[in-house]
């Protein structure tokens, strides 16, 4: 079965958005019920697409690109899955979070992330506000799929970097191994050291502990 694409808006900046009803040439008024968003802003219109999303799906702003990812395939979330479990097994007193969204700095405006899997303080996140402050994060971590590998290996790091969240653990299927990004330094990580997957891989503080992914 083929895999549904992601639906990226990228560098949208306000423009006027066409829909199957438009009528460019204004000879008509085939479109005279349909709402006119031009000149929406980015967050507008990510709002939108937020709101329009089936139940599943998730709706990021990443570097100024609007994302609507499908939902993972089973085994993305069998690692997501044993992932939380070694971390329950080490502190049960961290929370395991999936599916809160984060606000993280963009290259030009706030980015609205979603995470696969966030380890923070339990209560961190103990409100009805749908984006949350990154700040209590002690690790954030992203497993790839076919059509979320790049955004994970590359512009998902800057923002993860800009908030200071100290650790970025990238499980990459596709590549079979395991970068762990610590030392968050402007945009980006002083530190990733790269394993392959089904070996003990070190997470550094303040998790500080050995990760079995011979179970992934």
């Amino acid at each position: 079965m083929a895999t549904a694409e992601p639906i990226i808006m990228p560098g949208y900046q306000g423009e006027a958005i066409q829909g199957p009803y438009d009528d460019p040439d204004g000879d008509s008024d085939a479109d005279s019920g349909v709402p006119d968003y031009s000149g929406a802003s980015v967050e507008q219109v990510f709002e939108l697409f937020s709101a329009a999303a089936p139940r599943g799906w998730r709706v990021e702003l990443i570097e100024g690109e609007i994302c609507v990812t499908p939902p993972a395939d089973g085994e993305h979330e069998e690692i997501v899955s044993e992932l939380s479990g070694q971390v329950r097994d080490h502190d049960k007193g961290l929370g395991r979070y999936t599916g809160v969204g984060l606000d993280v700095p963009g290259a030009s405006e706030t980015g609205h992330v979603v995470p696969d899997l966030v380890i923070a303080p339990k209560g961190s996140f103990h409100s009805k506000e749908k984006w949350h402050d990154p700040s209590p994060a002690l690790l954030v971590a992203e497993v790839t799929s076919d059509s979320t590998a790049e955004r994970d290996r590359v512009k998902k790091i800057h923002g993860y970097a800009r908030a200071g969240i100290p650790v970025y653990l990238l499980i990459d299927r596709q590549e079979g191994e395991v970068t762990v990004y610590s030392e968050p330094s402007g945009d980006t990580y002083a530190s990733a050291p790269k394993h392959k997957l089904g070996q003990a891989v070190p997470l550094p503080a303040p998790l500080g502990f050995e990760l079995d992914t011979a179970e992934f």
